[in-house]
């Protein structure tokens, strides 16, 4: 098979969360357990790092990644879901697993995993650890999927287990209370592994603190140990000026005003490395900080498309607990038109994130092309709920050149409400990435 014909084949023969949502979810860890014992355990052939959380897990993986890469480090990192290219998710020192390894191993491990019958995501983590060890890295940063505990990158035995924060989403498979969610994420606490939490509310805390006694594994809550002592928006290069610490003066490359919230947590899990023996300097920490895009290909994080003519910006997030930063965002801007181009899916909290964006700005309601993509028409009906006015287009490419067209030159276009909108939006603007068609 080729490249295409072999993702095709995963798409089609693998149940995928990211098309179909709950029929795609595995409760349990016996199809990875297989794949491990088959490959020989190989996440024990390098050091890992896990991160888990509700928002801020790809900034940070990201960010933790290019940190190491800067120290010198053969650095692995694993997230998910990609946005123009499968490879996306797999990657060592930036660069995308090759599309010869997955042809490869799909080819020759096939017969040995159709029997099991596994995920999509269940092939993908066990691709990921194998091409680590394969490939020989020092480290690997290893994002979870969906929740932790019995997520299937909860095999491994980081020297580091991160939660970022908990709100509300995939709550029917991880709980209905921010404790029942927070209960599931704690679930890759392991003996003697340090773990740091970015941010707490007075019923998760108590969770994690109960969580880390019973496992055994020391607790750091990141708020409590601000590294930040202020921070303001760098307009002449993008991001965030930041003052620290440890670090001094400190060009944070990514923009999103919940990126604050996750350098603070970053600054603390680095604490942590070094106390572990690895060698990171601060001048490793600022080029990272400086860097992360370049050096780690990280896309869809208040990414700016286009400085003027309109302005053109995506992001990834897609529940309330990240909308909370883009409605305060959305608010700062400065501009003639406020242009909103929004789609969601099915299994979030839609009108908790409708309920936080702003009245004023003409909205394009769209769906992303998966399956669990809500109705256009049913998002702009939900919206006028809320005072929120505009049209409906059938694609997200669709709603993007509307939005272009009636822009004016001092106008903002807004991308998002959906990592999977901003998905078929990239793939649009950058069709030499894309493979999945």
């Amino acid at each position: 098979m080729s490249y295409i014909e072999t993702i095709k084949y995963l798409y089609d023969s693998t149940p995928v969360f990211q098309k179909e949502g709950q029929a795609a979810y595995k409760e349990g860890l016996d199809n990875t357990l297989a794949f491990d014992e088959h490959f020989g355990h190989p996440h024990r052939q390098y050091k890992t790092i896990h991160i888990a959380g509700t928002n801020g897990k790809g900034s940070c993986a990201h960010t933790l990644a290019a940190v190491l890469q800067s120290a010198g480090y053969k650095t692995g990192l694993y997230t998910s879901p990609h946005l123009v290219d499968f490879r996306e998710r797999i990657r060592i020192n930036g660069q995308p697993i090759s599309e010869d390894y997955v042809v490869n191993f799909v080819d020759k491990e096939r017969r040995f995993f159709e029997p099991l019958h596994p995920s999509f995501f269940e092939i993908t983590t066990a691709m990921a650890l194998k091409y680590f060890a394969d490939e020989q890295v020092d480290i690997a940063v290893i994002e979870v999927g969906l929740g932790g505990r019995l997520d299937c990158t909860n095999i491994i035995r980081p020297i580091l287990s991160v939660i970022t924060n908990i709100s509300f989403d995939h709550v029917q498979f991880l709980g209905h209370t921010l404790d029942a969610i927070a209960e599931e994420k704690a679930g890759i606490m392991k003996q003697g592994v340090p773990v740091v939490i970015g941010e707490y509310t007075e019923e998760t805390r108590k969770v994690f603190e109960d969580k880390s006694k019973e496992a055994g594994a020391p607790l750091c809550f990141a708020e409590d140990h601000q590294e930040i002592c202020s921070y303001q928006a760098d307009y002449k290069r993008g991001g965030f000026e930041y003052v620290t610490k440890t670090y001094g003066k400190l060009h944070g490359e990514l923009g999103g005003l919940c990126q604050e919230k996750n350098t603070n947590t970053i600054l603390n899990a680095i604490s942590q490395l070094k106390k572990s023996g690895l060698k990171l300097s601060k001048k490793d920490v600022r080029q990272a900080f400086e860097n992360v895009c370049s050096l780690t290909g990280l896309m869809g994080r208040w990414q700016t498309i286009k400085n003027e003519g309109p302005t053109v910006v995506c992001d990834t997030g897609h529940n309330e607990g990240g909308f909370k930063y883009i409605a305060r965002q959305l608010k700062a801007q400065t501009c003639e038109a406020m242009r909103i181009i929004i789609g969601m899916v099915n299994d979030k909290d839609v009108r908790a994130v409708l309920a936080l964006l702003p009245k004023n700005a003409i909205y394009y309601f769209t769906k992303a092309s998966v399956k669990r993509a809500i109705d256009e028409n049913e998002l702009k009906n939900l919206a006028e709920d809320y005072g929120l006015k505009g049209k409906t287009y059938q694609t997200v490419v669709s709603a993007y050149q509307a939005a272009i067209s009636d822009s004016q030159p001092h106008d903002f276009v807004y991308i998002g409400g959906s990592s999977y909108v901003v998905a078929d939006f990239l793939t649009f603007f950058m069709p030499k990435m894309s493979t999945q068609d």
